[in-house]
């Protein structure tokens, strides 16, 4: 994946054991992480609403808006993340037009994921 690629030569690994968190809804944040390596999901209050794949991103609305958490993600097996602050991030946009692309489509997705769950609730 062309995406991941950006950040092969970062150190700044983050490791999460197998049913740990790494971070929880309600924390402050103001770093996102790519899966580098493992799976993990991401959950929404009691609900699983994504599963997480090399290369995924999470916690990108904290670099754009700094705050509590909305999600919490948990490892489904060993997970090591790539740390993401906000100097990396605004290098990545500025050198890399296709990131900033790439984390407004994740957005966009996750907008449109959670707007058809809570349309199924409503009219089920």
């Amino acid at each position: 994946m062309v995406f991941f690629d950006l950040f092969a030569h970062n150190p700044s690994l983050v490791q999460v054991p197998a049913g740990q968190a790494l971070f929880r809804e309600g924390e402050e944040g103001h770093l996102m992480y790519v899966l580098a390596t493992g799976s993990a999901e991401v959950w929404v209050g009691e609900q699983a609403v994504e599963t997480l794949v090399h290369g995924s991103i999470v916690g990108e609305m904290s670099i754009v808006l700094p705050g509590p958490r909305s999600a919490s993600v948990i490892a489904l097996s060993d997970c090591e993340f790539v740390e993401v602050d906000e100097k990396r991030f605004q290098f990545l946009v500025q050198q890399t037009p296709f990131f900033a692309t790439q984390v407004m489509r994740v957005l966009a997705e996750r907008l449109k994921n959670m707007n058809q769950r809570l349309q199924q609730a409503t009219s089920g």
